[in-house]
């Protein structure tokens, strides 16, 4: 039995009915780490030891019937910016090189009173600031599709270790589309949720007002089933909204029939890619052809959103980051005079360029004389776009759009202009701006074998009619592996 190609739904069923130890699981994962870490490098921190030590707990409140739900025993892997309580947590950045939490994010609580084990940390671009997962201090991440591009970020190192099966979910973040964007690259499922739906507790901020915490999986009844068990209301985050209800699995329903799906043309016009365009469209026929009733309308605000996004995020950015000092943890510079000077160098020497880029772009708008022309000005737009979708929600059940304008970029391809990388967020910054639920689900590859993912957008609290129209699309799909994964299984004769 090949475990690593299993979905972790899957995996818990077989878990759960003694066909597999949760021991197993945890080994077929480490062993995969051990075969494509080498090339892909998705992981900053892997902990074997406490892996397993974990899988005997688990096993044992398992056999005593104490846990059995879908995900117990499932191994998982967290973005390297959620607090583990004494497992190092990066944010891959050499300012927290040597942070070790003494608490426990909330979202990764909640999994591990699921039953979840966690098997390591995952790369990601500094702080969360990138679209590619090159801006981590520890490395590139590679994509499992062609090692040649980069996997998406920032949550990066997240959805590439799901495509190349280094583990069957990961947890991601997601600021301006760091869950879907990466998920689009590497050809797996990620959902953003809405604003508050899971705890930011123990999520290292990059943005408070955008930040939020979502599952990467193979499948969509994955998400929806992880998704199940981090959201919660939670008393420690001011942002957290009790929704009494959190059952996500509910909407796996293969049905779209009256399904009222909205195509935004200005989504579809100049600078998206005309492959990524033709699958899109198509996945949308598949719908339509299954019920769904489809119509184009303008969305407006399109182009706002770019520059509103890069000011809100920068300011906050610039806010949030300002406890990295040297003083309390993390880095502290080995040379310096007085303790202006010790913050000045442990900051520089501390920080990547895109960070410092984000920390003075921030600053500058915050500024006097600045923060009337800039930031308010972004905060007055962003109220716009969010009035701009609920009057496309009063029509709509769900919006389909890109994730992104192209397929994955060869690495090297954007660091080189930030701007190009900045503007490659174009379908994804609105829906954090607008605190939405959006879901990336794989619809095809291009002609160079690279994948594309369709982004479903749903209202407020409306996971579940993205999450509906994201499965029974899945129903006319078969999961596609990477051809870096299937070459490795015939080099080694299969598992």
């Amino acid at each position: 039995m090949d475990i690593t190609s299993l979905t972790a739904v899957e995996l818990g069923k077989k878990i759960k009915a003694k066909e597999l130890s949760v021991a197993d699981a945890v080994k077929a994962s480490l062993d995969q780490i051990d075969r494509v870490e080498k090339d892909v490098h998705s992981f900053v921190t892997i902990d074997r030891e406490g892996a397993f030590r974990r899988a005997d707990e688990v096993q044992k409140q398992i056999d005593s019937g104490s846990l059995d739900g879908p995900l117990a025993g499932v191994p998982v892997a967290v973005k390297d910016n959620m607090c583990t309580k004494g497992m190092l947590t990066t944010c891959s950045s050499k300012i927290l090189e040597n942070f070790k939490p003494t608490y426990t994010a909330e979202a990764v609580r909640n999994l591990e009173k699921a039953g979840a084990v966690i098997i390591g940390k995952t790369n990601m671009d500094e702080f969360a600031m990138g679209s590619t997962t090159e801006t981590s201090y520890y490395g590139v991440t590679r994509n499992p599709w062609n090692l040649d591009h980069v996997p998406g970020g920032s949550s990066g190192g997240s959805c590439a270790a799901v495509a190349a099966e280094e583990c069957p979910y990961s947890l991601g973040s997601d600021t301006g589309g760091s869950i879907r964007q990466p998920s689009s690259f590497c050809g797996v499922v990620g959902i953003k949720p809405t604003y508050g739906t899971v705890s930011r507790y123990g999520l290292i901020a990059y943005g408070s007002s955008l930040d939020q915490i979502g599952p990467i999986a193979k499948d969509v009844t994955d998400c929806a089933a992880v998704l199940t068990v981090i959201a919660s209301h939670d008393p420690k985050d001011s942002t957290s909204i009790d929704r009494k209800r959190y059952d996500f699995t509910s909407a796996l329903v293969n049905d779209v029939t009256g399904m009222r799906i909205g195509i935004p043309k200005d989504y579809f016009t100049e600078g998206l890619d005309a492959e990524v365009k033709e699958k899109i469209l198509a996945a949308v026929r598949v719908l339509e052809e299954r019920g769904a009733v489809v119509e184009e309308f303008d969305l407006s605000l399109v182009q706002y959103a770019i520059p509103a996004y890069y000011v809100i995020a920068s300011a906050e950015a610039s806010s949030n980051l300002s406890r990295f000092d040297g003083v309390k943890y993390g880095f502290r510079t080995e040379d310096y005079e007085g303790l202006h000077n010790m913050y000045k160098k442990t900051r520089s020497e501390g920080f990547g360029a895109e960070v410092k880029r984000r920390i003075i772009l921030g600053s500058f708008v915050l500024s006097s004389g600045y923060y009337d022309a800039y930031y308010l000005k972004a905060l007055r737009t962003k109220a716009l776009i969010k009035q701009a979708f609920d009057k496309a929600f009063a029509r709509y059940d769900v919006i389909a759009a890109p994730a992104s304008p192209t397929t994955a970029l060869e690495l090297g391809h954007s660091l080189s202009d930030p701007m190009k990388m900045y503007l490659g967020d174009i379908y994804t910054v609105s829906v954090n701006l607008a605190g939405l639920p959006g879901i990336s689900i794989p619809v095809g590859t291009d002609s160079k074998g690279l994948p594309i993912g369709m982004q479903l957008i749903g209202d407020c609290f409306e996971e579940n009619k993205i999450i509906r129209a994201a499965y029974t699309l899945e129903q006319t799909r078969t999961y596609e592996r990477p051809a870096f994964v299937k070459h490795l299984e015939e080099m080694e004769g299969g598992r």
